[in-house]
């Protein structure tokens, strides 16, 4: 089985194509992350924008994203592994996001799930 990072929000950073091309220093990845980002969320990001060591790093590079996420830093605010883990969960700020990547929310309710004792 392929291991995972889960970052804050549920998201796998090792299946993100960001963390993908850091790991592997693959130039090529990193323009075709670019070109494919840019596209989907109608903005303009470069090669060199594509560097993240996932979310739940301490030190290092993050994705530009990342660094100034909400979901990130309410988690880390509450030092908490996951938002899984959290009193609140899933709060609004949860909500919106699920309704882009609902395989985030099945991660977390997975990992809430077991958290419960379920």
């Amino acid at each position: 089985m392929r291991q995972q990072i889960i970052a804050y929000c549920g998201l796998d950073c090792m299946a993100c194509p960001a963390y993908q091309a850091t790991i592997k220093d693959d130039r090529q990845m990193r323009e075709e992350t670019a070109a494919n980002w840019s596209k989907e969320f109608n903005t303009v990001l470069k090669a060199d924008d594509i560097n993240c060591v996932g979310c739940l790093a301490e030190q290092g590079v993050l994705f530009e994203h990342c660094q100034v996420c909400k979901i990130r830093s309410c988690s880390r605010g509450k030092d908490l592994e996951n938002c899984a883990h959290c009193t609140e969960y899933h709060c609004q700020e949860l909500a919106g996001f699920f309704a882009m990547s609902p395989e985030a929310q099945e991660r977390l309710d997975k990992i809430r799930g077991s958290h419960d004792g379920s």
